[in-house]
């Protein structure tokens, strides 16, 4: 996706006030928290991430999780990462 500067400021001023939805723990970038994340993107569309391990190959990780998910990474900050994906108006349950 090719978002603007001024949607990137826009998503990162909306992210300051969200909660991380999403950790990632000892389990690493397993299916079940590819599946968690892109559930949380499917819901929310901006969703704040939390790395409690692997803290020292969170940039690399972060990356990852954005190709996985096919969504933006808008801005990782410590332990905290944001990620965008637009949510689709006419997916049903379980579609994204």
């Amino acid at each position: 996706m090719d978002l603007t500067n001024a949607v990137k400021r826009e998503l990162k001023a909306r992210a300051q006030r969200l909660e991380p939805v999403v950790k990632l723990g000892h389990a690493g970038l397993s299916d079940g928290f590819i599946r968690s994340m892109d559930a949380a993107l499917s819901l929310h569309g901006l969703v704040k991430m939390k790395f409690t391990d692997f803290k020292e190959q969170k940039h690399e990780l972060a990356l990852q999780i954005a190709e996985k998910t096919g969504s933006d990474m808008i801005m990782q900050v410590g332990n905290v990462a944001v990620f965008y994906r637009p949510v689709r108006k006419d997916a049903g349950p379980g579609e994204a």
